[in-house]
């Protein structure tokens, strides 16, 4: 039903013009109460008690238009505490976004609904980020202050000038990455970011202080943060503490005391109230305590009309908006058009060729990391919305471009984000400046400190938004640091988090088409697994295509036929190059297939796979567990790679020891041809 369609009905019904912020209010809870009630799952507790909070929020301040969710200069809300998302269903719903029906509501939870059990980026219109895992919403918000403040310092207000308003609650910042993630905003200054902290003091188990006795507070005071405490049932406290957030000149924490399952005779207060429905006779004294007495899923119309309302008024704004960008001349308004598009720049095409071309013709030995600083010094010139960043690894990873400028609480025209010792909170800040949009955002780390990107790489994997990781010193060919920083499982770990592109390039000209791969993947976050030993370069004829984007490819094609084809990824494909000559002076005929990319390799045909692999015995070599391998070796297969954790030795010995040399994958390749004629 449009504003209109229910403003007429108001009129025609004599309802009263001005429902009570209760009312208002608690239009948010009883829509929560009944989608919960109806499923039989879900978490009413905290939409209950925020409901107050967030109604004056999007009354008084959000600014944002239901016709088109995808508006550059809306305000962002982030819903941290994702278990509560029928708050969010129910404001999307109330507010007039279309998808999100009162027949959605009532599907809350089920198969092809809108409205999963917890928000959704790319299911649900209005949901700006995936979150349930705590502390992700927070963390992720973060990021989209920051794109918010460097598109602002590259385009000004007329362009850019919203706010990233953030529902937390205990259990987010609990979450380490709740640490890591605020000192980050603390520090760059975030004034556009704004956390109202659920503070009801319940966890699942209870009382919060059955573990946790920090002053939230201090701790975000410490971190450079604005802070405040009130009551978060009172509306004035709440429109006065929200308006003073919006003056600040730094990211600010609210303190919102609030009541789980506010209103809810025998459940508010208590843990009873968070993680599942009321039950009927609950719901019943619910309503009679908060004076609601409408049917299940229904709204007063004149109720409905004041948050329609509500959600029409940007409407003109969001037009405002529209008519400066078009004043603007072409030469300010393309590149923020072009950076708000996914689309790459016809330069990027044309340099990254002539630069492939270039490595082709040089045959550089280098570690791929350095091959990756090279081709990031090549991009950066024709990619100006390129964000680069490293968690205190800069000279490590190789990730600043010699063009790139830091970025600093005092240069937000910056492209280069000095992380700090925050894998975590990187991970997820470059998610939130992803789909904050303007920005392409890579950062790097050690592979071995993958875990700590983990979650923040799966909703990326899950949202399906263009995140690009570089980490380096992929293997036990890092040397003498030894088994703590060699990540031996690693690789084939991060394989097993769907839409997610791993890639393993194996010298400089792998290395440039898979940073290609994964800054055309717009809907795949990409993680680029570089060496730190040089590597020898075997592309050295040109082609008029990408090869990584196959996934894998034929490097050495014997021409009288294969007895045994080597498969291999990154640095071991020089060792697979050179098992193929130790073979050869026995007569045996081995292929070489490079296979910097399995998820790519199993999108291509099933005859394209078959013509690569061939039918003779399959050998794999890589420095790290089998994992995946396995699929493509097949039973007549042998895997050479590690079977244990690494050591601390220089990097020739590591490999001379754990058996990973052209001997060792020669003999395998023997055992394999003599087994395969046997049978």
């Amino acid at each position: 039903m449009t504003a209109t369609a229910v403003q007429t009905l108001a009129t025609k019904t004599d309802l009263k013009a001005d429902p009570s912020h209760a009312e208002m209010a608690n239009a948010i809870r009883f829509l929560a109460i009944d989608a919960v009630e109806k499923a039989k799952s879900g978490h009413p507790g905290m939409p209950m008690g925020m409901a107050d909070v967030a109604t004056v929020l999007f009354s008084r301040f959000m600014k944002f238009d239901p016709t088109d969710p995808a508006w550059p200069d809306r305000d962002r809300f982030v819903l941290s505490a994702g278990h509560g998302s029928m708050l969010l269903y129910a404001l999307l719903h109330l507010t007039g976004y279309e998808a999100v029906t009162v027949d959605e509501l009532k599907k809350f939870r089920q198969w092809g609904a809108k409205t999963p059990g917890h928000p959704e980026y790319g299911h649900t219109p209005g949901v700006e980020t995936t979150t349930g895992p705590l502390g992700q919403g927070i963390a992720t918000a973060v990021g989209m202050a920051l794109a918010e403040r460097l598109m602002h310092a590259r385009y000004g207000d007329d362009l850019v000038d919203h706010y990233t308003y953030v529902i937390a609650g205990d259990g987010c910042l609990m979450e380490g990455i709740s640490h890591e993630a605020i000192s980050l905003a603390g520090h760059l200054g975030l004034n556009r970011l704004i956390v109202l902290f659920d503070d009801n003091g319940i966890s699942i188990d209870g009382s919060t202080g059955l573990a946790c006795s920090d002053d939230q507070l201090a701790r975000f005071a410490a971190s450079g943060w604005a802070t405040s405490r009130i009551d978060g049932h009172d509306p004035q406290a709440i429109e006065m503490a929200i308006a003073a957030a919006r003056q600040s000149d730094r990211p600010t924490m609210i303190a919102c005391r609030t009541t789980i399952g506010f209103g809810s005779p025998g459940r508010q207060g208590s843990e009873k109230a968070h993680g599942a429905p009321l039950g009927p006779e609950e719901v019943e004294k619910t309503r009679a305590a908060l004076h609601w007495p409408h049917r299940p899923f229904e709204v007063p119309a004149d109720v409905l009309v004041s948050w329609r309302e509500i959600g029409a008024r940007g409407s003109s704004v969001r037009q405002a908006w529209k008519e400066r960008a078009r004043k603007l001349c072409s030469a300010d308004r393309s590149p923020c058009h072009d950076a708000l598009n996914k689309k790459l720049p016809a330069a990027y095409t044309e340099r990254m060729a002539q630069f492939i071309a270039q490595l082709t013709a040089e045959k550089p030995k280098i570690a791929t990391r350095q091959a990756s600083q090279n081709v990031i010094d090549v991009i950066a010139t024709v990619l100006p919305n390129l964000l680069g960043g490293s968690a205190d690894l800069t000279h490590s990873n190789l990730t600043k471009a010699k063009t790139h400028k830091s970025v600093t609480p005092s240069t937000m025209d910056g492209n280069y984000i000095h992380y700090g010792v925050r894998e975590h909170a990187m991970a997820a800040a470059m998610n939130g400046v992803a789909l904050h949009g303007g920005f392409i955002p890579y950062g790097g780390t050690f592979l071995a400190f993958a875990d700590y990107n983990r979650p923040a790489i799966r909703l990326a994997a899950l949202m399906g938004i263009r995140v690009i990781h570089v980490m380096t010193h992929d293997s036990i060919g890092l040397g003498e640091d030894g088994p703590t920083h060699q990540p031996v499982e690693h690789v084939p770990s991060l394989r097993a988090i769907p839409n997610l592109l791993v890639f393993r390039p194996a010298d400089a000209v792998e290395t440039a088409e898979a940073w290609d791969c994964a800054l055309r993947a717009e809907t795949s976050p990409s993680v680029l697994c570089l060496s730190r030993q040089a590597l020898p370069a075997f592309r050295t004829e040109a082609s008029d295509h990408n090869k990584v984007a196959l996934g894998a490819y034929v490097v050495v094609e014997p021409e009288a036929g294969r007895d045994v084809t080597l498969i291999a990824t990154g640095s071991e494909v020089a060792i697979a190059l050179e098992a193929a000559k130790l073979l050869a002076a026995e007569g045996v005929q081995a292929a070489v297939v490079s296979a910097p990319c399995f998820e790519l390799f199993r999108k291509q045909t099933a005859e394209y796979r078959a013509e690569v692999l061939g039918n003779a015995p399959r050998i794999g070599v890589e420095a790290a567990i089998e994992g995946e391998w396995a699929r493509w070796l097949g039973d007549a297969g042998e895997f050479v790679g590690m079977h244990s954790f690494g050591a601390s030795a220089p990097a020739d010995v590591l490999y001379r020891e754990f058996g990973i040399t052209p001997a060792a994958v020669a003999d395998a390749a023997m055992r394999n041809i003599i087994r395969a004629r046997a049978s």
